[in-house]
C-alpha cells in the first residue's frame, strides 16, 4: 500500500511543480505576429520562443512569477503574473524602440560613432570567446522546410507531387523534425551531446545536432561548411573594419543599460561576408543580438539567402549566452521555391557542472535508448515554440500514414501490393536506364525483399582494339538474409565480337554486421573465379568509354589488356572505427592477347594502333603464365569520433590523416604459380580546411620491391598516368604521364601528390570570375624512382564551373622525354567532388 502511496505523490508533486502553463501571443503595436520573439522568466534562463504565427507556451511552476518578452528591434516588456494550476493566457503587445542618437560631433571626413563601438568590441572578443570554460545545457531544435512551388519537370524527369509530400499546387511541408538534446562542453574543444528524445515527420532521426554558431570567432560557421567552405568573416573579427562599414542607427536601453544598433555593411561584393544589424551593449561591449544575412552576393553557395538572428541574455550577470537562435534559409533555383528555418532554443544553462573524470570520451553524440519512442503528449509538454497549424497536420497525416503501413507490413495483402505496384520493366529500361524487380517477403515484424537488377545494354557496350565490339551482360540478385545479412551473385558475361572470346566469370559476396569482442563491425567475403579481361594496371588508369572516344574518333588505343582465367578469395572488414582491413588470395592463369581489328569511325592514314602490349615495355615479355598472389592492407585513421545509436556506433571523422599501408607476395611453386615478389607500400593522406585561405589537399606514398625475382608485367608498380583529355584521378594520378613508361619493379620509389583549393580566395577580385564563382586550384604532382626514372608536374585550373567542372593547364617535366603542356578536364568543385561514374 505504501508503494502505490509514493507513487501518487511523485505524480501529484510533478502535477503541482509543472502543470501549469501560460500561453499567449505575441504582436506588434499594429497586432502583427512577432515570430520566434523571447519569453523568458526572470532572472533565469528557462523560457519559451514564440513560433511564425507569434504564439507560445510556457510551462511554469505555480506562484508569483515576471514574465520577460523581447525582440529584435523592440523595446523589453516585463509583466508579473501570479501562476495558479490550469492554462492562463498572457499576451505581449510589443512597442519598437525609441532609438537615441549620442551626441557626438563628427567632423567633415570623421567617422561614424559605430567605428568606436566596433573597435571595443573587437577588443573584448577574445575575452568573451574564452569567458566560458565549461558548461551544460539544453537544446530544443525544430527543423522545418515548406515547398511554395514545384516545377512540372526536373532534367528532364517528370515531378511527382505526391512522392514529394506536397499538394496540386506544389505546396506543402516537405521536412519538418524537433529534438531535445543535452549539450555538455569544456574547453579547448571537448563537446558531448546526448539526444534525450528526436523525432521526424513520417519517421526518421531527425535533425538533432544544435548549429553552434559564434560571432566571437573570427570565422563563423554558418550551419554548414559545404555552404561555404571558406567560412565567413564576423561582424567583429580582428580584421573586420578591413572588410566592413558600420553605421549607428541609434541607441535604445534595456534593463538600464545602453544598447548599440550598429548596421553592418560589407565593403565589396564577392567576399564571404554578412550584412544586417549587430546589437553592442555599452561599456561591457558584448553581442546583444543580432540580425545578420548571407546571399549570394558574398560568397553563399547553393542557396539564395541565409539569414541568422541571435538573441543573447544573462546567465549571471557576468556572463551572457544565447537563448534562442532561428536561421532562416530560401532556396529558388531550377523552378523550386522552397524556404525553410531551423530554430535553436537554448535552456538550462550551467556554468559549473562538475563533469565526472573520463566523461568526456570518443564519443562526441550519443542517442537515448527511447529516443524515438516518446508519445504525443511527451512532444506537446516538453515544445518549447508552438507546431503551427500545417505542422500540426504534417506531424498527424504523415505519422498516421507510418504507423499504418507498419501496423499492414505484415499482411498478405500489403506485401501483394508493394509486389503489384512496381514500376513494369520496358524495353527502354534492359537496353538503356537499367532493369529492376524486388520481391517482397515479411520477416520477423518487418518487410524484406530480394533484388534483381539487370545493367542496361547498350551503357554496357564497349569497344577496344583486342575484342572489338563487346558485348557484356552483367545481371546480379541480392538475397535479403536474417540478422543484417546479404547475398549478392553477380554473374558476367562478356563476348568480343572481333576475336569471338566468351568471357565469363560469378562473383558471389557475403555481407554481415559482426561483432569483434565489444565492438561491431561490417565483414564482407567475396568469391569469384571464371575467365575475364583485365588492365594491366589494376588501377584501371583509363576507363572503357574513354578508351572507346579515342579508340574509335582519334585512333589511339590507350587500354592494354590480357585474359586470364581466375579464382580469387577476398576478405574485408570495415571496422566500428572506419578502418578497413583487406585480405585476399588470387589465382590467374595469364593469357596475352593481340589486337584483332583496327576499325575507327574517321580514317587516319598518318596514324597506327600501337600493340596491345604496352610500347614502353616492349623489352619485357609478356608471355602465358600461372601467378597465385596474397594481398593485404590496412586503412586506418586515428582519433575517429563517433554517434552512439542504441544498437551500433558510427564514425564520426576525425582531424587526423589517413594511412595506408599494403603489401604483396608472388607466391612462387604452389598450383604451378611462376611469379615471386614481394611489394610494399604506404600512404598518407588529407583534407584541411583552411578557411578564409582555402583547402589544402595531399598524398604522399612510398613503396617499392623487397624482392623481384620474377614479377611479370601485370606485378610491376605502375604509375598513374593519363594521356587523355579526361581525368578524375586528382591525389591518385599524374595528368600528363603516359600510363607505362615509368613502370617500374625498384626497391624504392616515392609519389607526392599537393593541391590547393582557393575556394574564391582570389579570383573573388577578378571581374566575372567573381559573379561565376569559378574558383583557382593549383599544385603539382611528382614521383622518383631513380636519377634516370622520375617525373614531376605543375598545374593550375579553374573549378567549380557549373558547380561540378574543373579545368586544368599542366605542364610535365619528364626524365625520359620532353617538357609536355597540355590540358585536363574533370570534375571538381561544391557538386564536383560528388560525381562518380560506374560503367
Amino acid at each position: 500500500m505504501m508503494k502505490y502511496l509514493l507513487v501518487l505523490y511523485c505524480l501529484l508533486s510533478t502535477f503541482y511543480s509543472y502543470g501549469s502553463i501560460i500561453r499567449g501571443r505575441v504582436t506588434d503595436e499594429k497586432g502583427q505576429p512577432l515570430p520566434f520573439a523571447t519569453v523568458l522568466i526572470k532572472g533565469t534562463t528557462e523560457g519559451t520562443t514564440t513560433n511564425a504565427a507569434g504564439q507560445y507556451q510556457l510551462e511554469i511552476a505555480e506562484g508569483l512569477h515576471s514574465i520577460v518578452c523581447q525582440f529584435i528591434g523592440y523595446r523589453k516588456e516585463e509583466k508579473q503574473i501570479t501562476i495558479i494550476a490550469g492554462v492562463q493566457e498572457l499576451n505581449f503587445e510589443m512597442q519598437p524602440v525609441r532609438m537615441q542618437i549620442k551626441e557626438v560631433v563628427i567632423k567633415a571626413g570623421g567617422e561614424d560613432p559605430a567605428y568606436a563601438i566596433i573597435r571595443q568590441a573587437i577588443k573584448k572578443r577574445s575575452f568573451y570567446q574564452q569567458q566560458v570554460n565549461e558548461y551544460t545545457c539544453e537544446a530544443y531544435i525544430k527543423g522545418s522546410f515548406k515547398m511554395k512551388e514545384v516545377p512540372k519537370q526536373f532534367m528532364g524527369q517528370k515531378i511527382d507531387k505526391k512522392e514529394m509530400g506536397v499538394d496540386t499546387s506544389g505546396q506543402g511541408v516537405i521536412f519538418l523534425s524537433e529534438s531535445l538534446t543535452k549539450i555538455a562542453f569544456k574547453k579547448p574543444d571537448q563537446l558531448k551531446l546526448e539526444v534525450l528524445s528526436s523525432r521526424q515527420s513520417g519517421g526518421g532521426f531527425g535533425f538533432s545536432f544544435p548549429t553552434f554558431i559564434s560571432f566571437y570567432e573570427n570565422n563563423v560557421t554558418a550551419v554548414l561548411t559545404q555552404l561555404s567552405p571558406r567560412g565567413y568573416i564576423s561582424p567583429i573579427a580582428e580584421n573586420a573594419l578591413f572588410y566592413y562599414k558600420y553605421r549607428l542607427e541609434g541607441v535604445f536601453y534595456e534593463d538600464g543599460k545602453a544598447v548599440n544598433k550598429i548596421k553592418v555593411i560589407p565593403r565589396r561584393k564577392f567576399e564571404p561576408l554578412f550584412s544586417g544589424y549587430i546589437f553592442i551593449t555599452d561599456d561591457d561591449w558584448r553581442i546583444h543580438s543580432t540580425d545578420l544575412l548571407l546571399t549570394q552576393d558574398y560568397q553563399l553557395e547553393l542557396m539564395d539567402s541565409l539569414r541568422i538572428r541571435q538573441t543573447h541574455v544573462p546567465v549571471t550577470p557576468e556572463v551572457w549566452r544565447i537563448k534562442d537562435q532561428v536561421v532562416y534559409i530560401s532556396f529558388r533555383q531550377f523552378g523550386f521555391n522552397l524556404g525553410g528555418s531551423f530554430v535553436n532554443v537554448y535552456t538550462g544553462y550551467n556554468l559549473h557542472p562538475q563533469f565526472p573524470p573520463k566523461y568526456f570520451d570518443k564519443t562526441i553524440m550519443k542517442y537515448d535508448t527511447a529516443f524515438d519512442k516518446k508519445k504525443v503528449a511527451y512532444w506537446d509538454s516538453i515544445r518549447p515554440v508552438p507546431l503551427e497549424k500545417d505542422e500540426v497536420k504534417d506531424f498527424r497525416e504523415k505519422d498516421s500514414t507510418a504507423k499504418a503501413n507498419r501496423d499492414s507490413a505484415m499482411s498478405r495483402s500489403h506485401l501483394d501490393t508493394l509486389q503489384k505496384n512496381q514500376k513494369p520493366v520496358k524495353l527502354m529500361d534492359v537496353l538503356w536506364k537499367g532493369a529492376s524487380h524486388r520481391y517482397y517477403f515479411s520477416r520477423d515484424s518487418s518487410v524484406s525483399s530480394h533484388l534483381l537488377t539487370m545493367q542496361p545494354l547498350l551503357k554496357r557496350l564497349q569497344y577496344n582494339t583486342v575484342e572489338g565490339l563487346v558485348v557484356n551482360i552483367k545481371p546480379a540478385i541480392t538475397f535479403d538474409l536474417p540478422g543484417a545479412q546479404q547475398l549478392r551473385i553477380a554473374p558476367s558475361v562478356r563476348y568480343g565480337f572481333s576475336n569471338t572470346h566468351l568471357n565469363a566469370e560469378m562473383a558471389i559476396t557475403y555481407e554481415q554486421n559482426a561483432r569483434l569482442g565489444k565492438r561491431s563491425g561490417h565483414n564482407t567475403w567475396t568469391l569469384a573465379g571464371g575467365k575475364r579481361i583485365s588492365q594491366f594496371n589494376k588501377a584501371e588508369p583509363i576507363d572503357a568509354l574513354t578508351n572507346e572516344v579515342y579508340t574509335l574518333l582519334l585512333k589511339e588505343n590507350y587500354m592494354k589488356l590480357y585474359e586470364n582465367w581466375f579464382g580469387a578469395l577476398q576478405f574485408q572488414r570495415r571496422f566500428q572505427t572506419n578502418d578497413v582491413l583487406k585480405a585476399g588470395l588470387t589465382y590467374e592463369n595469364r593469357i596475352p592477347v593481340e589486337n584483332t581489328t583496327d576499325f575507327v569511325i574517321f580514317r587516319n592514314d598518318r596514324k597506327m594502333f600501337t600493340p596491345n602490349h604496352p610500347v614502353e615495355l616492349a623489352g619485357i615479355p609478356f608471355t602465358r603464365h600461372q601467378a597465385l598472389v596474397f594481398d593485404v592492407g590496412f586503412t586506418w585513421q586515428p582519433g575517429q569520433r563517433f554517434i552512439e545509436l542504441p544498437n551500433q556506433k558510427m564514425a564520426f571523422g576525425s582531424k587526423y590523416p589517413t594511412f595506408e599501408l599494403a603489401y604483396s607476395k608472388g607466391i612462387h611453386g604452389i598450383a604451378g604459380s611462376d611469379v615471386d615478389f614481394d611489394k610494399w607500400s604506404l600512404a598518407v593522406r588529407d583534407r584541411m580546411n583552411l578557411k578564409l585561405w582555402g583547402a589544402f589537399s595531399y598524398r604522399i606514398g612510398a613503396g617499392g620491391f623487397f624482392n623481384d625475382k620474377y614479377a611479370a608485367i601485370p606485378d610491376f608498380q605502375h604509375f598513374n598516368g593519363n594521356q587523355t583529355f579526361y581525368n578524375i584521378k586528382y591525389l591518385n594520378s599524374f595528368q600528363l604521364a603516359p600510363y607505362y613508361q615509368y613502370s617500374t619493379t625498384a626497391p624504392f620509389y616515392a609519389t607526392a601528390n599537393a593541391e590547393h583549393h582557393f575556394n574564391g580566395l582570389l579570383t573573388n577580385k577578378i571581374p566575372l570570375f567573381n559573379r561565376l564563382k569559378w574558383n583557382l586550384v593549383a599544385g603539382s604532382n611528382a614521383f622518383y624512382v631513380n636519377r634516370d626514372n622520375h617525373y614531376v608536374e605543375v598545374f593550375a585550373g579553374i573549378e567549380n564551373i557549373l558547380k561540378i567542372i574543373r579545368v586544368d593547364v599542366i605542364a610535365g617535366y619528364q626524365s625520359q622525354a620532353d617538357t609536355r603542356v597540355g590540358v585536363r578536364v574533370g570534375f571538381g568543385g561544391l557538386l564536383g567532388g560528388l560525381v562518380r561514374f560506374d560503367r
